[in-house]
Order: structure tokens, then sequence, then C-alpha cells
């Protein structure tokens, strides 16, 4: 998508955000809710359908924050996605969503969740002092949080620069680094138990 977008997701250009960004990613996160009960993403030989509630969302970075809040308030709540878990996953901390803490206002959320979104920081921007920190929530709000390597997950904990003052919010939670790729042992299709028709380079 970053490719076929000349770079325009997050704004016209690179370090300047679309006014509208927390209204994109809310409808973003409003969406990834909703596609398991409607879209047909569970379709093989035996079923045809939308996947249903049994499901765990990964929520990436800020941009996906707002995921485990509406989950709660607007499915939980009313008895839907009684099992659903979200891990949030973070790939690069110093983007956390700040914004002005009046704009807490604009997300549909209820009060109880302002807590979770309450940040002080000594930046002027976007705006000096209190502010709403979309990271900060998705981390508190999310059954899981995980990074991109258990090294970064120690890094981000290690201090208050490297953690970009979410770290002792991090070491509260718990992190869990994974590294990208997957276990070629265990995940061997010449050897996996979980394949009717093993294969391999050769076939």
């Amino acid at each position: 998508v970053w490719g076929k977008t000349a770079s325009k997701i997050y704004g016209p250009r690179t370090g300047n955000d679309y006014q509208d960004n927390q209204l994109r990613f809310s409808l973003l996160c409003q969406a990834a809710l909703k596609a398991p009960m409607v879209l047909n993403l569970n379709s093989n030989e035996y079923y045809s359908g939308p996947y249903g509630e049994d499901v765990v969302f990964i929520a990436n970075d800020w941009h996906t924050a707002l995921l485990p809040c509406y989950l709660k308030t607007m499915y939980k709540s009313k008895g839907i996605y009684k099992t659903a878990k979200v891990a949030f996953c973070i790939h690069n901390i110093a983007y956390q969503g700040r914004f002005a803490f009046s704009d807490f206002s604009l997300l549909n959320l209820p009060d109880q969740f302002k807590s979770s979104f309450d940040f002080m920081d000594g930046y002027v921007k976007p705006v000096k002092g209190r502010k709403i920190n979309w990271m900060k929530a998705g981390v508190l709000e999310s059954d899981r949080v995980l990074t991109v390597s258990p090294y970064y997950a120690q890094e981000l904990v290690s201090n208050d620069a490297n953690g970009v003052e979410l770290d002792n919010i991090i070491r509260k939670t718990g992190i869990t680094g994974i590294v990208n790729g997957m276990d070629v042992q265990e995940w061997n299709p010449s050897t996996d138990k979980y394949i009717d028709v093993k294969y391999d380079a050769t076939t």
C-alpha cells in the first residue's frame, strides 16, 4: 500500500499529516472490528461465510490503537465478541498518535477511557502540555503487547528515552518480542503434521 500511494497514507507529503487522520484511523478500527462478522474470510471447501466472533485482532501501532477500546464498548458490552482478544504490536514507538486532549471527544468513547489516553509531555506539538496518546491507550486496553524482536522489547523498557515516555507503562503491562518470520523446523511443510499433503522445494 505504501508504494502504491506514493507514500501518502498519512499525509500529502512526509512529515505533514492529514488533518482528519484521527477520523480515518477511527474508521479503520471500526471496519476491522466489523470485517470478521460480515466478510467472507473463511471460504474453503467445507464452509463459506463470515469468519465469526472467535478471533484475535492484531492491532499495529497507534493507527489501530482504538480497536481494543471499540471492541469493549461497541461489542463486548453487548455480548458480542465475548472471547475475542487483541494483541497490540509496536513497530516504531516514536510514532504514538499524540493529539490535543480536547480531541478525546471526537473518538466516540465513554469517559471511562480518558485515563488510558491521558498523557503529559514536554513537547509543544501538537499542543503543549496535556494530550491524548493513542498508543498509550492501545497498550493499556489490549490483552497482549508485542513488538518486532526480543531486543526491541528490552530496549523499549530500558529507559525513558528508548521507550519515548511509555517505558513505565510497557514495563507494567509487559511486552513480548517476536522476530519476524517463522520457525522453519516447526512449520516445515515437508514434515508439518497439520498439512494433509506434504511438499518441499522440489514438489
